[in-house]
């Protein structure tokens, strides 16, 4: 197959006049517009030097300009390497060692920091962009040609490579082919019904897998359009979901959402799809949606690794707690993680992936890919779950945040379940913690809704006659809110590092 970025083209030439990405304040960047400028971008790079397989790294705050980096990037044969702004000049050292990028992209106010940090590292070029379309980058490229010939790549060539947040060690660079993010996004325009008439309510960060190659790629692949906003903004969305047909999320903004009392069925009429993805959504919060507004909201499951894997079906019932069914394509089996023999419907295990969608390996780590992807091309995701009898696949939670209380295994996501449905939670982690006679003990920590909406004694209460005694927690814990990342998923290496003590003494 070829570049990735030529079977954008193919979509959205026959639409050159027609936008791409439509700003709150409504000015547009047109195909054409966007055509036109990564040719400039793509021109600059390689009178800099930058070949095909050289690494761009860009650690920007989100905006529309950033996205026309990543297409140049792709024109040049080069690999896109998006970094969390939130990472520190400390944590953006290990990044720009390990990779050795032929240039770095930051903002215009951390260069005076980074600037000197790529010429101690020896980066051979660092340039900026600002969120406003400011900075070096965009400066040089306006001088020159819009004209350029993109290079052809191979299926197999790297594309881009996403650092995994490294809660377990440093972090690891997963390598994306022009294939993996190619086939996933065509895959889905199908599943999910995307046309060129779609309008995207964009929110999402950038430098992840979601908002970049699913929802970036997903419109260029149809051609269709996206309203894109800088930053997750409540009330932005609120004013601009009545013009779009699909939003994607992660849990947090539709939590949110459902916050706001104009957030009505009215509101969204004109909306086709709502997606979820990043985190788990709570069976509450999936069931709340559901009564205010009409729609189920689709939940999918995808990871850095793999982009997407699977997901609740288009037309059918979208489960609340569930991840659908495999994508076309992609083949999920559950294992025992100790002797990875696959095991039957319904019992608990490692999850499995293997597909056109999954990661070539982890950049410079031949020993830990060959850890992780199997002889036969299954990937071990490090997830853990089970298939029903209808096929729906049930996440249970990270391996390792597997519980082991007594001897027994305690899977979190079973009794985050039953604490999320009591009145007065808005959302629950449970943790395993270090027990002087169980090995771990299970916590609860609980966000309330409202200020004393629930008790710790109610919830341990309610738990007695529907958890076996040993997943029941020991201790629970209330308070306003749970740490989360830039994606929204909870932290549960930062809850166990702060209740660690819970059971000393």
């Amino acid at each position: 197959m070829p570049n990735l970025y030529n079977r954008f083209v193919e979509a959205f030439a026959p639409r050159l006049g027609k936008p791409f990405i439509v700003r709150p304040d409504g000015s547009t960047i047109t195909y054409a517009d966007l055509h036109a400028a990564t040719g400039r971008i793509a021109h600059l790079f390689v009178s800099m030097g930058i070949k095909p397989g050289d690494r761009i790294a860009m650690q920007v705050d989100k905006s529309a300009e950033g996205l026309l980096v990543y297409l140049a990037t792709l024109r040049i044969g080069a690999i896109h390497l998006p970094l969390n702004p939130a990472y520190t000049a400390r944590e953006l050292d290990y990044f720009l060692r390990d990779a050795e990028p032929a240039l770095f992209v930051c903002s215009p106010a951390n260069e005076p920091v980074l600037g000197p940090l790529c010429r101690e590292i020896g980066v051979p070029h660092a340039m900026t962009l600002g969120k406003a379309g400011d900075g070096s980058l965009l400066e040089a490229a306006g001088a020159m040609p819009a004209d350029f010939a993109t290079v052809d790549m191979a299926s197999d060539e790297l594309a881009a490579i996403l650092y995994t947040s490294g809660t377990t060690g440093r972090s690891k660079g997963a390598m994306l082919t022009h294939d993996n993010l190619g086939s996933n996004a065509e895959t889905l325009v199908d599943l999910w019904r995307f046309t060129r008439d779609d309008v995207l309510l964009h929110a999402l960060p950038t430098f992840h897998t979601h908002g970049l190659f699913v929802a970036t790629n997903i419109i260029l692949l149809t051609g269709a359009r996206m309203i894109f906003l800088p930053a997750f903004d409540l009330d932005a969305m609120i004013r601009l979901l009545p013009r779009c047909t699909t939003m994607m999320g992660v849990p947090t903004f539709y939590s949110r959402l459902l916050s706001r009392p104009e957030f009505t069925q009215e509101l969204v009429k004109d909306v086709r799809l709502f997606v979820s993805g990043s985190a788990p959504l709570s069976a509450e919060v999936h069931r709340e949606f559901s009564a205010r507004t009409g729609h189920a909201i689709l939940e999918r499951y995808g990871m850095t690794e793999t982009n997407m894997n699977s997901s609740n079906p288009y037309d059918g019932d979208r489960v609340p707690g569930s991840v659908g069914f495999p994508l076309p394509g992609v083949e999920i089996r559950i294992t025992d993680a100790e002797t990875a023999t696959p095991l039957a419907q319904g019992e608990i295990g490692m999850i499995e992936v293997r597909g056109p969608n999954v990661f070539k390996g982890y950049w410079r780590m031949p020993e830990k890919t060959a850890e992780e992807k199997r002889a036969d091309g299954f990937f071990i995701t490090g997830d853990v779950g089970s298939f029903d009898e209808r096929g729906y696949l049930f996440i249970s939670g990270r391996q390792k945040d597997l519980i082991i209380s007594g001897g027994l295994n305690v899977y979190p996501a079973e009794v985050e379940a039953l604490i999320d449905e009591m009145a007065g939670v808005a959302e629950c982690a449970v943790i395993g913690v270090p027990h002087p006679d169980l090995g771990e003990g299970v916590v609860a920590v609980i966000a309330a809704r409202a200020p004393g909406s629930v008790e710790a004694q109610t919830v341990k209460a309610a738990l007695t006659d529907t958890l076996a005694s040993f997943k029941r927690p020991k201790l629970v814990y209330v308070v306003d809110e749970l740490p989360r990342n830039a994606m929204g998923k909870i932290q549960k290496a930062e809850l166990r590092k702060t209740y660690a003590d819970s059971f000393a003494g």
